[in-house]
């Protein structure tokens, strides 16, 4: 129970904010709405236990709270950085006596990818008969971080980040709280919303310190970065949002989206990536998405890194926009990527066949005796330069790995492959009828 001297101090804005009925939830329609997953449980009393994935100041702890008092269970909530397994043991015998009187228990556990698999583990029984509905809260993908009986027996609903709109309304509640209006220009209102990067407490929390400055005149976007600290960009380079971010950057590239490839850079190198990981995936995606089609842009990967590793940031960072550039407009081919893996898995079926015998050096008189080096046409003495010889194993049928595309440079190397498929198949012929 509070005391009268806690119910005078005083909360910050965000708490005395916090909704009261799920209605007052924003941002997260696709879920409360009556064709919602969440709003269907609740309207049916029917409440299963959940995952609530999502950003920081999205609303889970308040959707779980809201959840308990609309469906009359008991709240219980739970952090998994300070609580441990006598914290649940107590919980669980707790809701065993309510749920005997006939009253459920709803045990909301914060940061439940910080349980390890040993503690998940132990909500599964319990969870499992219903002495409990568990509803998790993470910021981390539940497929890494949770355990799969776990998953099995839940249900991962995602919350989404707050667009413009429901920060607007936020934004608006708070000045009626205040009564007044904050003290912004239309342009800083704007630059207030993208500041809080879809994190509603957060921008509560920078509406509360404008409220606190008494400005005598509006504050346009240069005073509002004075008045407030910028949020830094979400990206943990160990999680999920480094993996999300690579991939965009990748996909980009591979689409030929110059703009977007820069943009997915820039909020790489913002959110504090290493420079050097995104030279060295530019590097692959030369050889892997560009490859033969512009032999120059594994040169122009390979430069970028050697000219970050000289210049370093800020100034090496535009070696690297160049280079996402570069790949980004040149011609695409994976045709030497999927040649290198179609070879490879045919030397896995063939074993340890013998290259053919007019292949083999012959150093020895034995080896001559056997028949190394016998037969073996010297190319640059042919017209052609091309003698048309078999060079895969005796016994395995000529197998054509390498399909170069009809774009870039790989267009020429097309037609040398004709070519010498042409001249490969006159060789052939002859040997047939000299036979």
């Amino acid at each position: 129970m509070s005391s009268l001297f806690e119910s005078q101090a005083p909360r910050p804005l965000a708490d005395r904010l916090r909704p009261q009925t799920l209605e007052e939830v924003v941002g997260q329609d696709h879920l409360l709405g009556p064709e919602g997953p969440i709003g269907r449980m609740v309207a049916t009393g029917r409440i299963s236990s959940m995952i609530l994935w999502g950003p920081p100041g999205c609303g889970k702890t308040t959707l779980a709270r809201l959840i308990a008092a609309r469906s009359d269970m008991q709240f219980e909530p739970l952090s998994a950085v300070f609580s441990g397994v006598a914290d649940l043991r107590k919980v669980f015998e707790a809701a065993k006596g309510r749920r005997g009187v006939g009253r459920g228990t709803l045990l909301f556990v914060d940061e439940i990818h910080r349980f390890n698999r040993a503690q998940q583990d132990g909500f599964l029984p319990y969870v499992e008969d219903g002495t409990v509905t568990l509803v998790g809260a993470t910021t981390e993908n539940p497929s890494f971080e949770l355990n799969g009986a776990l998953l099995s027996r839940c249900q991962v609903f995602v919350l989404r980040r707050l667009d413009d709109e429901a920060l607007e309304k936020l934004l608006a509640r708070a000045e009626t709280m205040e009564n007044r209006p904050l003290p912004l220009t239309p342009e800083a209102r704007q630059a207030l919303r993208a500041m809080a990067d879809g994190d509603g407490r957060y921008l509560l929390n920078m509406a509360e310190e404008l409220f606190r400055l008494q400005a005598k005149a509006p504050l346009d976007v240069a005073g509002l970065a004075g008045a407030v600290q910028r949020r830094m960009p979400l990206y943990d380079k160990a999680q999920e949002s480094h993996y999300n971010l690579i991939s965009a950057l990748h996909k980009s590239l591979r689409g030929s989206d110059a703009d977007a490839a820069l943009y997915w850079l820039a909020r790489m190198l913002a959110g504090g990536e290493d420079p050097l990981y995104v030279a060295r995936r530019m590097v692959r995606f030369a050889a892997e998405d560009v490859g033969l089609a512009d032999p120059d842009a594994l040169l122009q990967a390979l430069a970028a890194w050697d000219t970050y590793e000289r210049l370093g940031s800020p100034e090496g960072e535009l070696a690297l926009a160049q280079c996402v550039l570069y790949l980004a407009t040149a011609p695409k081919s994976n045709a030497a990527y999927r040649a290198f893996g179609a070879a490879q898995q045919s030397a896995r079926e063939t074993g340890s066949l013998m290259p053919p015998k007019h292949i083999l050096n012959a150093p020895t008189r034995l080896m001559r005796d056997l028949g190394y080096a016998k037969g073996y046409q010297y190319d640059h003495d042919t017209d052609e330069g091309f003698s048309g010889q078999n060079y895969f194993p005796d016994g395995m049928a000529r197998r054509e790995f390498y399909r170069p595309v009809e774009r870039g440079f790989e267009r020429e190397i097309r037609k040398r492959l004709d070519y010498w498929a042409k001249l490969r198949g006159r060789a052939r012929d002859q040997s047939q009828d000299e036979e």
